[in-house]
């Protein structure tokens, strides 16, 4: 059973594909363009992304909350994700005003940053035809070591842990990533590596969710972190 992670990085995507013998990476401009990359040697069951899916009309969603405590000295690499009105105001001013008129509070400039990506699974998760499940990175390295990581993904102690990490739990990267290892970021193949985790774990079904059951807003969309 082939399954496939998913990181944003600044090529656009990179993805880590497990299931068929060595660990491949690919990296496109789109979602899309990584999952067909991904299936040209066969079908991908699971895909897992590293993104907001199920995005909330006027609350702050139980998903980045739990994962948030969850994570605990961690918990700042969980944004808020906006309510749906804000995303799809002009600019983060305008989202951060329609944001608070919902009663909602304030979020961050990052995380309004990637409302080009958010909107973008959003549209390709309806048509893709594929199980699409949200991860968090963090929380899944967090169920591999059976709690929080203490260093961070951007230092060399962090990046160590990570990689001793997925290969204990069956994830060896080879030295060669292709056009992956050329472009994308350390930090965000391993994220895509972790995130493929997560996906095996959901295909097997050994992987859970926060919040369980995962919150329906009026996207339709389940909203839950899966590790």
């Amino acid at each position: 059973m082939r399954v496939l992670g998913v990181d944003a990085c600044r090529a656009g995507w990179v993805g880590v594909v497990l299931g068929d013998g060595p660990v491949r990476a690919h990296v496109g401009a789109t979602v899309a363009e990584v999952l067909a990359r991904a299936e040209a040697t066969g079908p991908v069951a699971v895909v897992a992304v590293d993104i907001p899916i199920g995005l909330p009309d006027a609350a702050v969603r139980r998903a980045d909350r739990e994962t948030a405590t969850a994570l605990g000295p961690r918990r700042s690499s969980v944004f808020v994700t906006p309510t749906r009105t804000a995303l799809n105001a002009a600019d983060y001013r305008a989202g951060l005003a329609a944001n608070r008129g919902l009663g909602m509070g304030g979020f961050s400039v990052q995380a309004f940053a990637l409302r080009p990506k958010v909107l973008e699974v959003d549209a390709w998760v309806r048509a893709c035809g594929r199980r699409v499940v949200e991860v968090h990175p963090e929380l899944s390295f967090a169920r591999m070591a059976g709690a929080p990581l203490c260093e961070s993904k951007h230092t060399w102690a962090g990046v160590h842990r990570r990689t001793d990490l997925l290969r204990a739990h069956g994830v060896a990267f080879p030295d060669d990533l292709g056009a992956a290892g050329r472009t994308a970021a350390v930090d965000d193949v391993l994220d895509a590596g972790a995130a493929a985790w997560s996906a095996r774990r959901v295909a097997e079904g050994t992987a859970r969710c926060l919040p369980d059951p995962p919150e329906v807003f009026s996207d339709g969309l389940p909203a839950a972190i899966w590790a």
